[in-house]
């Protein structure tokens, strides 16, 4: 009997190299992230997502030009992914008038509405609403694509994931529902808050498909995302995909992320790291380490460039810090709050010492 030939790889190597190098940003960027919010550069809350860049890299890959992203509050990869510059990513974190969102949203409010990134929420399960709400436009309006919303295992306990769930099963909706499952909803473990830890599985309560990959495997999650989008967007059939994997650091910056897990346990996680995985892969494929220090050292710099370029921006004028929040032909009936008050105050002032 003789042997078929092998089957065509989903992702080339000319791909997966360019994958490798969205992966190795996004790590090298929330390294920075991290740094610099440490240094009092950032404000505000900051998530970062070091550990689960082949889900990130993997899903965005499978979107068509098209489709439409809405994210939670760990945002910055999935924005890099879609093509967002990493100094509009680090200039919004530094709450800049140069970032994606002209320094008003900052880490967990990034958009990129010209590449479909319709933003990071930052209320738990406050995105997929939003979500439902976009793919029923596509609908109405007669567009061809899909909407990929991206949630924590933590939300699929909130009510929003069961009324945006119900409404995309009832009306057919072409939405794909990711549960990036890195094992804590903050600080909890999920099978200490989920009586079905299996979150895949409450697709069924919907009469929608549900499936769990492992999330750390860039090939597996871009198959699993590629069939599901390709499915919402020609069937109309929502469904919910959970990738299985681990973030490195704390739930926020300000979490050591040590109080509920040991070390030894994100040892061995990082023992699989994802981005190692995709090296190693690239290697056997024939590609050089040569090139692919070349790559790494390529991240270091665009990721440097971008504090630079962040650092060097303007801060947002303090009394427009309001405007853009109300619909547009609403001025006059807002005109009272325009300085960020509904308390008649005309003027925002900040009293020296007591920070912004």
């Amino acid at each position: 009997m003789g042997t078929s030939a092998p089957a065509k790889p989903s992702i080339s190597t000319e791909e997966r190299r360019a994958l490798y190098e969205d992966m190795v940003l996004s790590r090298v960027f929330e390294t920075e992230a991290e740094r610099q919010y440490k240094a009092a550069n950032i404000g505000g809350y900051c998530h970062l997502s070091s550990g689960q860049e082949a889900t990130m890299v993997g899903v965005i890959h499978a979107l068509a030009p098209e489709d439409l992203l809405v994210t939670g509050y760990r945002c910055h990869g999935f924005a890099l992914a879609r093509g967002m510059s990493p100094e509009a990513a680090m200039a919004e974190l530094f709450g800049r008038s140069e970032g994606c969102a002209h320094g008003r949203g900052g880490s967990m409010h990034l958009l990129d509405v010209g590449r479909g990134f319709y933003g990071g929420w930052g209320i738990v399960a406050g995105q997929l609403p939003i979500a439902t709400g976009l793919a029923l436009a596509l609908v109405r309006q007669g567009r061809h694509g899909a909407v990929l919303c991206e949630l924590g295992d933590g939300a699929v306990n909130m009510g929003a994931w069961h009324e945006a769930l119900n409404l995309a099963a009832l009306w057919d909706l072409p939405v794909v529902f990711l549960v990036v499952n890195n094992g804590y909803g903050m600080g909890t473990a999920v099978d200490r808050a989920s009586a079905v830890p299996e979150l895949h599985q409450r697709a069924a309560a919907f009469g929608m498909p549900g499936e769990r990959v492992d999330g750390d495997d860039l090939d597996v999650v871009y198959e699993a995302a590629e069939r599901a989008l390709t499915a919402a967007r020609e069937e109309r059939r929502p469904s919910v995909l959970e990738t299985m994997t681990y973030r490195y650091r704390g739930h926020s910056v300000a979490d050591a992320g040590l109080a509920y897990r040991s070390k030894a346990e994100i040892g061995e996680r990082q023992a699989r790291d994802p981005i190692v995985r995709v090296r190693e892969r690239l290697r056997a494929d024939g590609v050089g380490d040569d090139e692919l220090d070349a790559i790494d050292t390529r991240a270091d710099e665009r990721v440097a460039a971008a504090v630079e370029f962040a650092a060097a921006g303007e801060q947002p004028p303090v009394d427009r810090l309001a405007y853009g929040m109300h619909a547009l032909g609403s001025d006059e009936q807002f005109e009272r709050m325009r300085p960020g008050s509904a308390f008649g105050e005309q003027e925002l002032v900040f009293e020296a010492g007591l920070g912004v």
